[in-house]
């Protein structure tokens, strides 16, 4: 209660001090920062999950539900199922909670794409008691108590030279966790067996590094393509790769220090700051290529 009073108290004054509840949409919400957030505003803080192809809604976390890192049950509009994917790794059939892609469907999904019969009907289906589905690309996995949890998207799914699966979502929100990392795009060759990572490191954390390790630049790009710089950086991602249980195999060989920061505007991001990976690739195309060389 003392902690509560003196340190979150004016946190909540800052937001007006009524606030009830918190919801968060658009970009997945780490475990770390909605529990952190909880804390902190002393309100329940919930994730809402869906699409534009489902008109957004699809799952809701309920305003009493404590956990952290799940979407909540599906909303009253719709239907949710999932579908195993084999080649992925993910059954329905999975112990100790079935796992696959998630499909919505119901009333509230769409009829498809404009102009764009071949990919409406990849991902839009139609079962035999006539109920409209859309596969979101999704992996999710069902609690006991009915709540979703995303854990993986199937298209950031690579399969490696030696058959192993990388997922470079799941790589890049644990490597995220490094203080170094501003922001951070994992990228696997299915023609090689090790991935590769580009990094955006944090200006603040590196530039200190560099001034304690006795270190002269001429400006932060400059920096970034220091070897010494280029090794501790590596170093802080093994370290997060190893608190995360990662793969070897998951962890980026080969790194690149990227000076400026990926935006909105430069269009690498999208508004919800979510990676733009064919952009990025395709600008980035002669660093990933020397990665690999």
């Amino acid at each position: 209660m003392l902690w509560d009073h003196i340190i979150y108290k004016p946190i909540r004054a800052m937001l007006g001090g009524r606030l009830r509840f918190v919801l968060c949409g658009g970009a997945p919400l780490s475990s770390d920062t909605q529990r952190f957030m909880n804390i902190c505003l002393g309100v329940p803080v919930g994730q809402g999950y869906g699409l534009t192809e489902t008109c957004a809604g699809a799952a809701f976390t309920e305003w009493d539900d404590t956990s952290v890192g799940r979407v909540g049950p599906p909303l009253p509009c719709c239907y949710v199922k999932l579908v195993s994917w084999e080649e992925g790794g993910y059954k329905i059939s999975d112990s100790p909670m079935p796992r696959g892609e998630v499909a919505v469907g119901g009333h509230s999904i769409t009829k498809g794409y404009f102009n764009n019969e071949a990919k409406t009907n990849e991902v839009y289906k139609v079962d035999e008691r006539g109920i409209r589905w859309f596969y979101t690309g999704d992996i999710g996995q069902f609690h006991p108590d009915g709540c979703l949890e995303i854990i993986d998207r199937k298209k950031d799914i690579v399969k490696l030279q030696h058959g192993e699966y990388v997922s470079l979502g799941k790589v890049e929100s644990a490597l995220a966790t490094s203080n170094y990392v501003e922001n951070i795009m994992v990228y696997a060759d299915p023609f090689h067996n090790y991935c590769v990572a580009l990094v955006v490191p944090a200006h603040q954390a590196l530039e200190k590094w560099a001034q304690n390790s006795g270190m002269n630049y001429e400006g932060f790009g400059e920096l970034c393509q220091n070897d010494r710089a280029i090794k501790e950086v590596q170093q802080s991602l093994s370290k997060a790769a190893k608190a995360a249980r990662l793969e070897k195999f998951e962890v980026p060989a080969k790194i690149v220090l990227l000076p400026e920061p990926w935006t909105p505007e430069s269009g690498l991001v999208t508004a919800a700051l979510k990676l733009k990976r064919e952009q990025i690739k395709a600008k980035f195309k002669g660093d990933l290529d020397k990665l690999y060389h």
